[in-house]
């Protein structure tokens, strides 16, 4: 059993389901499944990809098997060209074969993308979708890099929360061995990466059951062998380049309906259902938010929260962006549209819009409907988006000349694209615990609420949700931990603005940061104190005082260093916090 199932597993029951459970991250996810139906994985780390590389080796590593009850031969490479490269070769010995990749490293494997695309080799490249390094280097997520690579001719498949990202890993999977398409199986950096989520564990039948031995052994016989000679890696000449490249037409025309084909039989085997195209929302709704990756959380959060209040609204999950069938994306759409706002994680200079949103338009115009679209750019590095900016986007539909090529969570105060949004509007239920930790980069609290949120996972009936905010320099700057938990699944991917529980585990943090500042009234407020406790009320600042009377906080107090090096533990209180 536990060569079959990642960390943090339990044997409970998701709500509902009858798979195991286990409360991952997005790395974690993606590499559970890529590592179970590989047989040759190259890797190179780079941030924020690195997390599957790390579990592939080490699952190799202690004799985990996969599907084909083999060990899949996990190689470091000395750069992401080389590790692009080992797939090209091991696919060319017919072998199964993935990497792990993002940003800068995904873009050191274009030249190698664009031979297996054109030779119709079957893989997936998973990929943390991260910003480049344009003004400044950022390590955080957002859609530039897979944005970079659409004319490689991979497939580009989408996923937003961290169930998702499991289940599209073997989605890929089955499909680019059917299709022969190549295909970037993409999901945020940061934000699904390194989120925990309480997630339903695809099983080995299951994996199994996807997989077409048909397609294996037709990707087999396609291998280099003395046995089947063939001419490969040629050059060519005007006189027949032009027609070679267009050979490919029929695999890219039939590539959607056969990945439609294949997450219809997912649903049959798993119970999940998607869509090329998915849409969420009023069936009558005339404005309506198209969105890929994490962001659909939120969103439809939003839509939901909105329409539950009388609005007609709706949004539209792409999940296959390349190839981009306007056909699924029409039927998608309710007949009543009238307008749309195409949202895009990236940014392209110098064009007259980002990548969604001219595929939008150009659907509209190649189908002659008469639907307003506009475009906006958000979220880009990791930047928050929630569902105020969902509203505010939805309420630029709402007036007579919508705002175009605006910008939303930002205040562009240049070029004024900028939409106007009410940070105070929240959609988050009573019933969701919203826990916040304040501590120091290396003393042990990201690395305690990650227990903590596994524990509520799964040891409860609870969803669970762990984000944990750090920036690039890791120790010794302050860590955020963002835990939810509740009844309902938890589709708020974002960061926590209302909290009904507050920690502060560091005690210069009151006269830095204005800690309480997302506490709700009446929540709880848990602070480490270095004083005894008649002592502590008087050594607070003064602000900090009156925040908990305003807010009415239940407040609490330890002296955590006390506590630890009374029981041994030396500096070690994030175990004593974690109580």
């Amino acid at each position: 059993k536990t060569q079959t199932q990642p960390t943090a597993v339990a044997e409970q029951k998701t709500p509902g389901g009858s798979r195991p459970i286990a409360t991952i991250d997005g790395n974690e996810a993606t590499a559970y499944v890529a590592h179970k139906i590989n047989e040759v994985i190259a890797i190179y780390p780079i941030t924020p990809s690195s997390g599957m590389g790390e579990h592939a080796d080490a699952w190799s590593a202690a004799g985990q098997k996969n599907i084909w009850d083999t060990i899949p031969l996990v190689m470091e490479m000395q750069s992401e060209a080389g590790a692009a490269a080992a797939v090209h070769g091991a696919l060319q010995t017919g072998s199964l074969t993935t990497t792990f990749t993002a940003s800068q490293g995904l873009m050191l494997m274009i030249p190698t993308m664009f031979k297996i695309a054109g030779e119709l080799s079957p893989t997936v490249f998973n990929v943390s979708a991260r910003s480049m390094a344009c003004q400044a280097l950022s390590i955080f997520g957002d859609h530039s890099d897979v944005m970079a690579v659409r004319s490689t001719g991979f497939a580009l498949l989408s996923a937003g929360g961290v169930q998702e990202v499991m289940d599209m890993s073997l989605i890929a999977q089955a499909a680019t061995l059917e299709t022969r398409v190549p295909f970037i199986h993409f999901f945020d950096g940061f934000r699904t990466t390194h989120e925990v989520q309480k997630i339903e564990l695809l099983t080995m039948d299951d994996m199994r059951a996807m997989i077409d031995d048909e397609f294996i052994l037709a990707h087999r016989a396609r291998a280099m062998s003395p046995d089947r000679p063939t001419l490969r890696g040629t050059a060519q000449n005007p006189d027949v380049y032009f027609q070679g490249r267009e050979t490919v037409n029929p695999y890219y025309i039939d590539c959607p309906d056969i990945v439609q084909k294949v997450m219809d039989r997912f649903a049959g085997v798993v119970g999940r259902e998607y869509h090329l195209f998915d849409y969420i929302g009023a069936p009558d709704a005339e404005r309506v938010i198209v969105l890929m990756g994490s962001s659909v959380e939120a969103a439809q959060e939003a839509i939901e929260y909105l329409n539950a209040k009388g609005e007609k609204v709706g949004m539209l999950k792409v999940r296959l962006y390349r190839p981009f069938s306007i056909k699924h994306f029409l039927d998608a759409l309710p007949k009543t549209v009238k307008t749309i706002a195409a949202m895009d994680r990236t940014k392209e200079p110098g064009a007259v819009g980002e990548p969604l949103y001219l595929d939008c338009v150009n659907a509209m115009v190649e189908a002659g409907r008469d639907i307003k679209v506009v475009g906006g750019r958000y979220g880009l590095s990791s930047k928050e988006f929630t569902p105020a900016m969902v509203k505010s986007v939805l309420d630029n539909l709402a007036v007579d000349k919508p705002k175009n090529h605006f910008t939303v969570g930002i205040n562009d105060d240049v070029t004024h694209t900028s939409l106007e949004y009410d940070p105070n509007f929240s959609t988050e239920g009573d019933d969701v615990v919203r826990a916040m930790f304040y501590g120091l980069g290396s003393d042990g609290t990201v690395g305690a609420n990650k227990n903590s949120i596994k524990i509520i996972g799964n040891e409860t009936d609870n969803f669970a949700q762990g984000y944990f905010v750090y920036d690039s320099k890791r120790a010794g700057a302050i860590t955020v931990s963002h835990l939810r938990f509740g009844p309902r699944r938890i589709r708020s991917t974002y960061l926590i603005t209302h909290a009904n529980f507050v920690a502060c585990h560091q005690w210069t943090f009151l006269e830095r940061y204005d800690i309480l500042a997302p506490a709700v009234e009446g929540a709880t407020f848990l602070l480490n104190t270095p004083f005894p406790t008649d002592q502590t009320w008087d050594k607070i600042p003064k602000s900090v005082q009156q925040a908990i009377i305003d807010k009415k906080l239940k407040f609490y107090v330890i002296n955590a260093y006390e506590v630890a090096k009374a029981t041994g533990m030396g500096a070690r209180i994030n175990t004593v916090m974690q109580t």
